[in-house]
């Protein structure tokens, strides 16, 4: 018997295929590989597909591609779709397609995993003209999370250097000691499945902006804790412009999350429940 949950890492995406092609083969050279990748797919266009089928072959049934038509920004409800495709997994980590996580990543979320905690990563920020230069060799290789090679190609990572520590001991106890809450962060974090389900997974009323917050409030309220990962789980985040932004959205966001705390809710109103049994 494997001494890690079985996991699925949900990963979503929308319309950078180059940017998958990085993310997946990062996945591909993580130190364990008793995990399942499910890619939620907001209905990007066929080159999104091709980058899955031709990269499949390094991870074989362990790599699924989950999609909808394209109606606009849904994240939420891919999501959903996403959790109900990991049906066999106990463990769930969600991260996003802009995301290049070290390849001690999911060992990591693995490893320091615990009953009724989800872990709350840390992430890299890399600057945009070092992520317009980032090629797949770059990832392959791991050059990507070299401290030393990204300060030769632009990177001033401040305070944020210690995040690139390998240090298990020193990273340790710079979670220990950060006075940053845990919270629950789409682009790294990990949770248990039977508790996302309690919470009917993530709420499609909400659009772009705290979506993955409500969620783990939602948890909170169901009496699950953040444990701080921030130095230990990392992934280097892929700069980009977000036009989907909506500050009128994310006001309806923050009235609902809002709306969360102060009602002690433990379920989305329309969430992995209320899907539709057909995927588009």
């Amino acid at each position: 018997m494997s001494r890690w949950p079985r996991a699925t890492i949900v990963v979503s995406t929308y319309q950078r295929p180059a940017w998958l092609e990085m993310v997946l083969l990062a996945y591909a050279r993580q130190t364990v590989d008793s995990f399942r990748i499910v890619v939620a797919d907001d209905g990007s266009g066929p080159e999104t597909a091709d980058v899955i089928r031709r990269l499949r072959p390094r991870f074989g049934d362990r790599l699924a591609h989950v999609w909808h038509e394209d109606r606009g920004f849904r994240k939420c409800e891919i999501l959903n779709r996403a959790i109900l495709a990991a049906a066999d997994a106990d463990y769930l980590i969600f991260t996003d397609g802009d995301c290049l996580p070290r390849e001690d990543f999911v060992e990591t979320h693995l490893r320091l995993a615990e009953p009724g905690r989800f872990l709350s990563g840390g992430v890299v920020w890399l600057p945009r003209a070092l992520t317009e230069r980032l090629t797949p060799d770059d990832v392959v290789s791991g050059r990507f999370a070299d401290p030393a090679w990204l300060s030769r190609h632009g990177w001033r990572g401040g305070r944020r250097r210690l995040r690139t520590l390998r240090s298990r001991p020193l990273a340790a106890l710079l979670d220990r000691l950060t006075p940053t809450r845990a919270t629950f962060n789409g682009h790294n974090v990990s949770v248990w499945r039977d508790a996302v389900l309690a919470a009917n997974g993530f709420d499609a009323d909400m659009g772009y902006g705290g979506l993955d917050r409500a969620l783990g409030e939602r948890l909170e309220n169901l009496g699950l804790r953040g444990k701080q990962v921030r130095y230990r789980a990392v992934v280097f985040h892929l700069d980009h412009d977000r036009p989907w932004r909506d500050p009128a959205v994310v006001r309806r966001n923050r009235a609902i999350r809002a709306r969360i705390r102060r009602s002690g809710e433990v379920r989305a109103r329309i969430g992995i429940a209320e899907l539709r049994d057909d995927a588009d």
